[in-house]
């Protein structure tokens, strides 16, 4: 049924629409943004309808979702799939989004068999074949080149969600190898838990080092946000990266910068 869900798709992208100042807006609000070429703008714009249009977006404690607030979300969320399928985000519905930090609350039971009560506060979190749990305080403005985003991080958790538990291998793409990504990301995982553990700084954030699947999250992050970084520190994550996302960031933000400096400044 592909050719029934493409016309669905287009019908949908001629019938929705954007404010054009908030589309505008949104994407300089972002700095992974901003480096966009014309084209990856449109197909992001695409991207954002069409999540939209399936997903739907709740306030939590009297929260009331604005549609800066769902684009800014949408955009975000829809960088990771730039050059995938929306069906990557396929098989839930529901974004929920508190004004900001929120308190989860859940049990787990230790290798002694003692239950465990935590009430944990939090930025976001992901949930199997359920929603998305979002801190607006948290998505709304980001830092660049702290390799932080709240909503990267969750959206990369439904990513790798999709065969299962998140456990910090996703799916892959039939060209490629699960055994390398395997060997690659452990190998980069058990390099930052021992650096963390001789006290060394990182700009990595250190909660990459609790679960593979937090290292994939995390990474995710800092390959669109610090991706020269990423590149530096670990190649083969980058690469990695590269071929599953689809995309280089990293020669995106150069050939960004190239055109910043061919502009002519007027007077000069």
């Amino acid at each position: 049924m592909e050719w029934f869900r493409d016309w669905r798709r287009k019908r949908v992208l001629r019938r929705a629409g954007l404010d054009e100042d908030l589309w505008d807006a949104t994407l300089e609000r972002y700095a992974f943004l901003q480096a966009l070429s014309p084209a990856e703008r449109e197909r992001l714009r695409e991207r954002v309808l069409l999540f939209l249009h399936e997903k739907s977006m709740h306030g939590a404690r009297g929260l009331v979702v604005s549609e800066e607030m769902r684009v800014a979300i949408a955009a975000q969320a829809c960088i990771l799939i730039l050059n995938l399928d929306i069906d990557f985000y396929r098989g839930w519905v529901d974004i929920i989004v508190y004004p900001a930090e929120f308190v989860a609350e859940y049990e787990y039971i230790d290798e002694d068999g003692i239950v465990h009560e935590v009430r944990e506060p939090m930025s976001g979190e992901s949930w199997q074949a359920g929603p998305v749990i979002l801190s607006w305080a948290d998505a709304a403005e980001t830092t660049p080149g702290t390799g932080y985003n709240v909503v990267i991080h969750e959206f990369a958790h439904k990513i790798d969600m999709l065969n299962g538990d998140a456990n910090g291998f996703p799916p892959l793409h039939a060209d490629m190898e699960r055994a390398n990504w395997v060997q690659v990301f452990t190998r980069a995982y058990d390099d930052l838990r021992a650096a963390l553990e001789r006290g060394e700084e990182t700009a990595i954030d250190p909660y990459a080092a609790e679960h593979p699947s937090e290292f994939f999250a995390v990474m995710s992050e800092a390959f669109f946000d610090l991706p020269t970084v990423v590149r530096a520190r670990y190649p083969d994550i980058y690469a990695q990266l590269s071929r599953f996302y689809r995309q280089d960031p990293a020669a995106r933000l150069a050939s960004a910068a190239h055109v910043d400096e061919a502009v002519p400044v007027p007077g000069r």
